[in-house]
């Protein structure tokens, strides 16, 4: 991993709940750093005091009424406060970034999922993305029944969602991930030492 160019790049990791993106870009950051690399780690909602504040009402199974419209307000704030504060800054300074979760989420959860506008949701993300895109995008990608059996813990406000509403969302992702050139996706139906390999793999090849 120290032969890859991966200064000033945004690595994100995307997928249903559970999918194991957050284990995945957890393992890679520590194979980058242990590799020479210079990395932030950052994920959403969250990454930022505010984010964090968003996350807690966002997940919160006491926020039921909060509505499509106010939930998608709220990741939006989190992603701008995550892009101005944490990933535009990093990556200015030639580090890379890896994010579990960035826009991507956003239309698959919320546009997908929730049915609302595509077109409005792409628009918010470009403006609080500040117009960035990874540069690479790896979609852990499991079925919405397995993602259900993996479930260990209390659920919260999203997770606890109907399997209808998981299917749409993992529907959403692959389909935004076919449509992206810079994505790429991952079984992840497998054990994590063989996805972590394969994620290894794909960066060799975009960035050697």
């Amino acid at each position: 991993m120290s032969t890859i160019d991966l200064k000033g790049k945004l690595i994100a990791f995307e997928g249903i709940d559970t999918s194991g993106k957050s284990t995945q870009a957890r393992r890679l950051v520590k194979r980058l750093i242990d590799a020479g690399h210079s990395v932030v780690s950052t994920g959403e909602p969250g990454g930022t005091p505010i984010g964090n504040s968003v996350r807690s009402i966002l997940l919160s199974r006491e926020h039921e009424s909060l509505l499509p419209f106010s939930e998608l307000l709220l990741f939006i704030v989190s992603r701008a406060q995550n892009t101005h504060e944490v990933i535009v800054p990093a990556l200015q300074e030639g580090k890379t970034v890896v994010a579990s979760r960035y826009r991507m989420s956003s239309v698959a959860y919320q546009g997908y999922g929730r049915g609302m506008d595509l077109d409005l949701i792409q628009e918010l993300n470009e403006t609080a993305a500040c117009g960035l895109h990874p540069d690479i995008t790896f979609l852990i990608d499991i079925p919405a029944e397995v993602a259900v059996q993996r479930k260990r813990t209390e659920q919260d406000r999203i997770e606890i969602e109907s399997m209808e509403f998981h299917r749409r969302v993992r529907q959403g992702f692959l389909e935004l991930a076919e449509g992206d050139p810079n994505a790429i996706v991952i079984d992840g139906d497998r054990s994590p030492d063989e996805i972590t390999e394969d994620v290894a793999q794909h960066l060799r090849a975009r960035f050697c």
